[in-house]
This record gives structure tokens, C-alpha cells and sequence, in this order.
């Protein structure tokens, strides 16, 4: 039901706002606090009324005999003062600071009770007994808790349990929006009513709670309640943040459902507030610059609780405003690289927000930028030393031998590192061609079947995880994996997908930190990391460490094992000492976790540290930016390698056709077959043909799919280009032989297609 609240109609006036406190632009600061009146203004109060004759006060001011009454403190304590004022005669408007907690109504009616008496309303169409309680439970935050709180008056201050009647709120928001257009401005306006009235003094939980509950509203869907919305999220805002953190664990207890709808529902506000379909529906920007810090602030504590969760409540991609890739992201980006921080708002501030578009790009665009500078210095000393200008200079240009793949390139990058963040060109050394991306991305994957070869030595390749690891050998130089790590910094800056299965952590390492170290001896990619971790590479030994964190009887001597471990480099197995003398130290129930986490850490980090150390730098040395601390890891992950979420859909929007074109016969019996292919064929389709069976971030429409027919017999199977992402098809007569010509070369290709 809409509700027309804007403009004359909007029961929130411009003379009530004037009653909440101010905020500065971009501030989320608290409001003003209100002093407690001096000695002396009080004592001109009195003076004030005496003269005007009010008799107000009809006995003295000071009564030193009266006894038994509690007593303010002296105002400064460093003066004796001879008398001090008795609480019982100061008058009504300060008396009134000091009054106890107040006394939460007692509501008694329960969520049956509620339902029954909507059930008769919507019968009967009388809806005053429904009307009414709406009215009471909005009219303040003291009601709120009445009429929601399991128990009236008892504390409930704990992180655990908001106190709440959860059920009972959702089933009362769940009826408001089928109520008459009374009932519902009726509620609006006691909101309106309990954010005036409830700004003064320092928070109580039972505030918390009030918040708790009145940003579930379903009623925020509407531009014509933004006005009330906006001040409830500044007022959240604006909270301590020890007031954040309790309602950030209470969100977290929310069903999915409810946590989702208030992500939407803030998205939603940010993104009419930045592109209102009816700028007339809304204030004018200028003075409303607030809305939008106060909802993003008050999204970081949903995003905080998604993350807090054991298990995620909602995919973090949910928290992307996709309007947000529209907006003058370098701008904000550049903002927020000069004021960090601070109480200048940019959405860099909250990169939860940001999709990994905008972030791709930010990277993009900062690396292009430091190549545009660098460039534009060589051009200058070519110029000034009359020196003639070649224009290769602006790109990353590499000359390789396919029979000397590895160590060419390895070379080129070396001595080309100040050209990494250039624009890569691929020459193959005596084979003709102009690089337009196809030698390139030949060059990429290549070169990644070659490294990541088990025979080759440098990664194993877990079977029971289906994942990459670095070997843990020991040697003199480790240049390779500089190699590895900077061949994904290129693809993220050129736009290459890789076909690369490593486990999450590996990402979680990349990012820590997020910035390379100025000083060298700095250890980098030491993250903390847990038995979920060390589960996505080896699940059989994690297993095995779990059991020993569970097992109920003796550890020391059923185990008997001690702080030692061992591993088999190069067909040898050596010892390890987990912490110093650990082969002295036996494993037991006390010190048992302790093992665990030393194992881990020294399974996924320690081991393995020089190699991941090159890896690390050599990743930076192309992605170098401060936009990687925007990013979380699953977010590089999805750079380096592109989604793992297939929409055949898109893609058969987007393909390009060579030889044929969408009417064709054989193309509509291709898409009926894709179509109907189950995910595992989808995605063996995509490797085929473009080499990975990932999406790159800008969706289907950059993968540049072509199918081509292709003039020979229809006894032959499909052709693939992996290098141009294309698909060659003879004109097959029958949908039933398409299918089986099809599922044959997609589930033997070998490497990264037939060709």
C-alpha cells in the first residue's frame, strides 16, 4: 500500500528535524551531548523567577537542618562550600536528570493473541483493537521494549540474546503492511515521535533494543519514508561502539530472510538517494549528504555480522551495490588515498560495497596511471638527450622460444621489471604475427601447463582437494615462483583468466599485508590461518587433527606423539621441531590445540615460506597498489581465475557467430543441447573452448565467444581456439548427433583443447 508521507503530507516537519541534533557533512559523530546546568545558572533561574514574581518555590533555598536527603556533590572539588543543595528542593526540569532507569510498560499480549485479533479485523474490516496496538507499541522506545521484549524488566545484557521476540516483531511487521493507510502512518509518525524524544542521554540497552527492532521495518521500501529512515540510521549511526558491537551479534542471530530483506533495503535507500527515479520525492542532496555515510555505516555492521558467522548468513557479493560501478569510483579512490580514514566519507572506506568490477578497475586504472607516468619520464630523457622515440617503449614487450618457454620468459621478466606494469605484447621468436591478444593469452596458458606440471617439480597437485600446493624442497634460488606470482599480476592487469586451482588461502597470504613492506626483512604472507584452511588442501590429515582435538580419552597415551613432525622432500624424510624441544614435548589433553595451530602454521606457512615469499613479491611487483586493500581474498581469487557461476543464458546473448548466425539450424540445436547440458558439461564446454572453465569479472560479454562453422564432414568432432575463445562446428543435420559429437570433444580434450 503506498503512503504518500512526502512533501505537506510528510508528518515528519522541518521544525521537528530541527529538534534532533546536527550532524556535519560526512560526519557520523554523536550528537551533542546536553550539559548539566551550572550552580550559577541555576541560581539565576531562581533569581529570574523571584523577580517575576513566581512563587514557585516556597521555601528558602539552602536547608541545612532538613536530614536524611541524598546530596549533590560539590560543583568544584577544591571549594569548601559552607551549605550544599538538598535534591528535594530543586525544580522539576533539573530534577528530572536525575530520576531512576525508567519502569518498561508490561505488555501482555503474545503473538497468537496479535494474530487472532488481525484475523478477525481483516473479517470483520473493524481494525481499532489492531490500530490500537500499533499506536501504543510505536509510541516510544520504553513501548517498543513492552511490547517485544521476552522479559520486561530483566537486563538481557548480552551479546547472545537481544531479549527480543523475534517471531513476535517479524509477525507484527509481516501484518503491518496489509493494515488500513491509517494504521500505517500511524506507526511512521511514532517512530518520527521516538526519535525526538528518545536522542537525550547516554544509550541503555533497552535503546538498543528499540533500534533493534525499528530498522526491521518493512515500511523503508518507500522514497516517501526515507525522511524517517534516514534520521533512524544516523541515530544507529552515531552509536558508540560498544553500542555497535551488541547490535552487530544481534543481527547476526537474525533468520536469512530478515538479514537479507535489511541489506536490500539499505542497498535500495543508497542507491535512490545517489539515482532517485523522482529527484522531486526526495530533499536536495545539499542537505541530506548524510543518508548515504549513515546507511553504509549502518550496512558495515550487517557486512560485520556475515562475517562474524560461523557460517556466512548471506554471499558477501550480496553487499555489492552494483550502482555503485556508475559513480566516479577514482574519484572517491583518490580521495580516499588522500584523506584515508578520516571523517571525509568515500565508499573506499567500506570496499564491502564495491563490486569486484569497480575494484578490477581501480587497479587497472592506478597500475595505468603509474605506467602512463613512467612512460611519460622516458619520452622526457629520450627527447632531452635527442635520442630517437620508439614508440614499443609503452609496452611490455616478450620474446620467447616456444622450446625454451620457462627460462625465456623468466628472463624477459627479470630484466624487464620496470616495463611490468606496461601493456603486454607476446612475440614468438621466429614465427610471424601482430599480437591482438591471442599470443598472449597462448603465452599465459603455456606457459601455467608447464609450471604447474607435477613433473616439473615446483607445485604438487593434491587428488583428494583437486588443488595446487607449493613443494616444500629446499633450494638455492627461487626465481621461479617470482615467476608464478607475477605471471598473475600480469592476467589481472591484462585481462587473462587463468586456468589455476589453488586453495583459498593461498589468496589469504597474498593479501598479508595488502601493501609490500618497505622494510625487507619484514616477513610477508604469514597469515593466520585455521584447521578450515589446511581441510581445502589436505582434508585427510585435517581430519585426523580434528579427531585429536574431539578424542575424549588419554591423548598422551594413546597418541603418543610430541611437538615433532615430519615431512619427505625429494624422497627424504626429515624432522621438524614444532616449537623449541618439541621432540621432548609430549602431545596431551592440555597443550593439544597448541600442537594443532603450530602444525597448521607450520604446514602452510613455515615450510613453505621461501617459496611463497618470491611468489608473494612477484605478484606485487605488477599489482602494486593501494587498491589491494580494498579486496578480499576470495575477490583476487575471482581476478586471477574468474567466477566459478556459469549463465549459459548470458553467454548465448552475448556469442558471436562466424559463418553462421543465430537462426541457423545447427546453432539452435547447439543452444538446446548447452542448455540442457548439466553444470559439469557446461563447464567442460567453457575449458575447451577458451581454456578455463571459469567467467572472467565483467560477466559472459568478456570472454568475446565466437562459434564458427566450419566446412568439412560432419563425421568430424568439434575444433576449439583456446586463444580466441572460439568454437568451430560443421553443420551437423540433427540435434541428436550435435549432442553426441559434442559431449565426445569436450569430455577428451586434453591440455586446453584440440588445438
Amino acid at each position: 500500500m503506498h503512503l504518500n508521507m512526502s512533501e505537506n503530507n510528510c508528518p515528519f516537519e522541518e521544525r521537528d528535524r530541527d529538534r534532533l541534533p546536527p550532524i556535519l557533512n560526512h560526519s557520523l559523530d554523536r550528537g551533542p551531548k546536553l550539559p548539566f546546568p551550572s550552580y550559577g545558572s541555576f541560581i539565576s533561574t531562581l533569581n529570574h523567577k523571584r523577580e517575576s514574581g513566581s512563587h514557585s518555590l516556597s521555601s528558602p533555598l539552602l536547608l541545612p537542618a532538613v536530614r536524611q536527603v541524598r546530596e549533590l556533590p560539590p560543583i568544584c572539588p577544591d571549594v569548601r562550600q559552607k551549605h550544599r543543595i538538598s535534591i528535594d528542593v530543586l525544580p522539576p526540569e533539573v530534577k528530572a536528570r536525575f530520576v531512576s532507569e525508567p519502569i518498561i510498560p508490561i505488555r501482555t499480549k503474545t503473538a497468537k493473541e496479535f494474530q487472532d485479533d488481525v484475523e478477525r479485523a481483516t473479517i470483520s474490516g473493524d481494525w481499532k483493537q489492531v490500530h490500537d496496538f500499533y499506536l501504543t507499541t510505536f509510541d516510544s522506545f520504553l513501548e517498543l521494549n513492552g511490547a517485544f521484549k521476552k522479559e520486561a524488566n530483566a537486563p538481557f545484557n548480552t551479546i547472545e540474546d537481544s531479549g527480543i521476540n523475534i517471531k513476535f516483531v517479524n509477525i507484527v511487521y509481516d501484518a503491518l503492511l496489509h493494515t488500513p493507510a491509517d494504521t500505517q502512518k500511524s506507526v511512521l509518525k511514532g517512530i518520527i515521535n521516538s526519535l525526538l524524544r528518545e536522542w537525550k542521554g547516554p544509550r541503555t540497552k533497552d535503546d538498543l533494543r528499540a533500534y533493534f527492532v525499528l530498522v526491521q521495518n518493512p515500511q523503508y521500501t518507500s522514497p516517501a519514508t526515507y525522511v524517517i529512515y534516514a534520521h533512524l540510521l544516523r541515530q544507529i549511526a552515531a552509536l558508540a561502539e560498544a553500542d555497535h558491537h551488541f547490535l552487530m551479534h544481534w543481527f547476526k542471530k537474525l533468520p536469512q530472510k530478515r538479514f537479507k530483506q535489511l541489506v536490500e533495503r539499505l542497498q535500495l535507500f543508497i542507491t535512490t538517494r545517489l539515482f532517485p527515479a523522482k529527484p522531486e520525492e526526495l530533499p536536495p542532496m545539499a542537505k541530506c549528504s548524510w543518508w548515504i555515510p549513515s546507511a553504509t555505516k549502518v550496512l558495515s555492521l550487517l557486512n560485520a555480522a556475515n562475517s562474524i558467522s560461523s557460517s556466512s548468513i548471506i554471499p558477501f557479493t550480496d553487499f555489492y551495490n552494483l550502482t555503485l560501478d556508475h559513480i566516479d569510483f577514482m574519484e572517491d579512490y583518490h580521495t580516499w588515498q588522500a584523506h584515508g580514514n578520516s571523517n571525509r566519507f568515500t565508499f573506499c572506506q567500506f570496499p564491502f560495497i564495491l563490486s569486484t568490477v569497480v575494484k578490477k578497475a581501480i587497479i587497472q586504472r592506478d597500475s595505468e596511471q603509474q605506467m602512463i607516468s613512467m612512460a611519460r619520464q622516458t619520452l622526457v630523457d629520450k627527447v632531452s638527450r635527442r635520442q630517437r622515440v620508439d614508440m614499443s617503449l609503452l609496452f611490455l614487450n616478450i620474446k620467447v622460444r616456444r622450446l625454451q618457454l620457462v627460462s625465456d620468459s623468466l628472463d624477459e621478466l627479470s630484466r624487464k621489471r620496470a616495463d611490468l606494469k606496461k601493456k603486454l605484447k607476446v612475440t614468438f621468436v621466429g614465427e610471424a604475427g601482430l599480437d591482438m591478444g591471442g599470443l598472449t593469452k597462448e603465452w599465459f596458458l603455456l606457459l601455467i601447463r608447464q609450471i604447474f606440471h607435477t613433473d616439473y617439480g615446483m607445485f604438487t597437485y593434491v587428488k583428494e582437494s583437486q588443488c595446487h600446493w607449493f613443494s616444500s624442497w629446499k633450494c638455492d634460488n627461487y626465481s621461479e615462483f617470482r615467476l608464478v606470482g607475477a605471471l598473475m599480476g600480469l592476467a589481472v592487469y591484462n585481462s587473462i583468466t587463468l586456468d589455476i586451482r589453488f586453495p583459498p588461502c593461498v589468496y589469504k597470504k597474498l593479501l598479508t599485508p595488502p601493501i609490500v613492506p618497505c622494510d625487507l626483512d619484514t616477513p610477508v604472507g604469514m597469515a593466520t590461518l585455521t584447521l578450515d584452511d589446511l581441510q581445502q588442501i589436505m582434508p585427510d590429515l585435517a581430519h585426523g587433527l580434528g579427531e585429536l582435538l574431539s578424542y575424549e580419552g588419554n591423548v598422551e597415551e594413546d597418541f603418543y606423539t610430541t611437538f615433532q613432525v615430519f615431512q619427505e622432500e625429494l624422497g627424504v624424510v626429515k624432522s621438524y621441531n614444532l616449537k623449541p624441544g618439541g621432540d621432548k614435548i609430549p602431545v596431551t589433553n592440555l597443550n593439544r590445540k597448541e600442537y594443532v595451530q603450530l602444525y597448521i602454521d607450520f604446514l602452510l606457512n613455515k615450510s613453505i615460506y621461501r617459496q611463497f615469499a618470491a611468489f608473494y613479491h612477484g605478484f606485487h611487483s605488477v599489482c602494486a597498489s593501494n587498491a589491494l586493500m580494498l579486496l578480499r581474498p576470495e575477490e583476487v581469487e575471482i581476478l586471477v581465475c574468474g567466477s566459478p557461476n556459469l549463465d549459459m543464458g548470458s553467454l548465448q546473448r552475448v556469442v558471436q557467430y562466424e559463418g553462421y548466425s543465430k537462426t541457423d539450424p545447427t546453432i539452435r540445436a547447439f543452444w538446446d543441447v548447452v542448455l540442457a547440458f548439466p553444470l559439469e558439461l557446461q563447464k567442460k564446454l567453457l575449458h575447451f573452448t577458451t581454456g578455463s572453465d571459469r567467467v572472467p569479472v565483467g560477466g559472459m560479454a568478456d570472454l568475446n565467444f565466437k562459434i564458427s562453422k566450419i566446412d568439412v564432414s560432419t563425421d568430424w568432432l568439434p575444433v576449439s581456439h583456446t586463444c580466441f575463445n572460439q568454437i568451430c562446428l560443421p553443420p551437423y543435420k540433427s540435434k541428436k548427433e550435435l549432442r553426441q559429437k559434442l559431449t565426445i570433444a569436450i569430455s577428451n580434450a586434453e591440455g586446453f583443447g584440440l588445438e
